[in-house]
């Protein structure tokens, strides 16, 4: 039998930058406690099994800092694939997250309406990563360093005073919404659903499933949260323009779906008009993150790894410093380009920012 083993870095400059004992901590118990006990509640509803949460099995974890250790399912021997991070995913792959969120969202839900003792105590251990990360001095120190990253791939003036002076802004209302609380609409969140943390299993050229593995950030949190990081960070404007409304809608009405498995609605739990007003009051900082995020995807695989270099030698902020300073190849500054400019122009044609 294959699994993946997620073994923890011991290096211990990049694990207090990145704060991973909380991260691998968060993802333990996501697979060990709260993914089981959401499809527990399915079960007992009495949802179909083809219609229960899938996530990869999880077959052990170690909680021993340094040397964490969780193993999981190789879903790659179910046939699910990793798409390419560099293309846009088209709109079958997104409408099959979204209603792999709203089948998540719905369960928080579902929890908290059945079990509010246990709603509350996932609630207060999983704490969102990020006022750690971005209170720290050093975090403060390097925003004009992401700002540089940003600009230095921007040509067009009407891109740069989106961004310029601003990041900091974008990443501070990021600490405000995260450490604030999310209210009575929130949910557990996966939070980092971007192209390489989702799988999709085809059969010919038909997609029938995505699921997501990556859980390390996962928080309780608005579900706009989830939706926009989605569709900003794995689809690109052009796509976006097309059928932005429409998956919107596909993901409301998903929600609406899985919450009748239990006797709820979804326009007295999460009404649509208070999606709208949440996708774009999320809006600030979902594009200060997604445009460090592209940032970095945009690279090669040979650019990456001088990334990855400095992080090992000092720190996620060391790699930040570096990435404003790298030479990058043509075709890789084209495509961040193409990306990043592509995010400006959806949050200004739907009216988000």
């Amino acid at each position: 039998m294959k699994m993946i083993v997620k073994i923890a870095p011991t290096n211990e400059v990049v694990r207090k930058s990145m704060h991973i004992e909380a991260a691998f901590n968060r993802e333990q118990i996501m697979y060990t406690e709260v993914l089981p006990k959401l499809v527990s509640l399915q079960k007992a509803a009495g949802v179909p099994e083809e219609e229960h949460l899938r996530y990869a099995k999880c077959y052990g974890s170690l909680d021993e800092a340094p040397h964490e250790v969780i193993l999981l399912e190789d879903l790659s021997e179910s046939d699910f694939v990793m798409l390419d991070k560099h293309t846009s995913l088209t709109d079958e792959c997104v409408k099959s997250i979204l209603k792999n969120f709203a089948n998540l969202h719905s369960l928080s839900y579902a929890l908290k309406a059945k079990e509010p003792d246990t709603y509350d105590q996932f609630k207060s251990t999983l704490r969102s990563l990020w006022p750690l990360i971005a209170e720290t001095p050093e975090f403060a120190l390097n925003i004009e360093h992401i700002e540089g990253a940003v600009l230095s791939v921007l040509d067009d003036e009407i891109y740069k005073s989106v961004v310029r002076n601003k990041m900091s802004d974008m990443f501070k209302s990021m600490v405000k919404v995260t450490k604030g609380d999310a209210g009575k609409h929130g949910v557990i969140i996966q939070a980092d659903a971007w192209t390489n943390n989702i799988m999709f299993k085809y059969v010919g050229d038909t997609l029938v499933q995505s699921i997501m593995i990556d859980y390390q950030l996962s928080y309780l949190q608005n579900p706009a949260m989830d939706v926009l990081y989605m569709i900003f960070n794995c689809t690109d404007h052009e796509m976006r323009s097309k059928n932005f409304y429409d998956w919107i809608d596909y993901y409301h009405s998903e929600l609406d779906k899985n919450l009748s498995n239990f006797g709820l609605k979804a326009n007295l739990v999460y009404p649509r008009d208070q999606l709208d007003a949440d996708l774009k009051r999320f809006t600030k900082p979902i594009l200060g993150l997604s445009l460090l995020i592209c940032n970095l995807l945009m690279r090669d695989a040979k650019e990456a790894s001088v990334v990855k270099e400095n992080m090992n030698a000092g720190g996620f902020f060391d790699a930040v410093k570096s990435m404003s300073k790298q030479e990058l190849e043509k075709e890789s500054l084209a495509r961040g380009k193409k990306r990043m400019e592509g995010l400006i122009d959806t949050c200004i044609k739907f009216g988000l920012i």
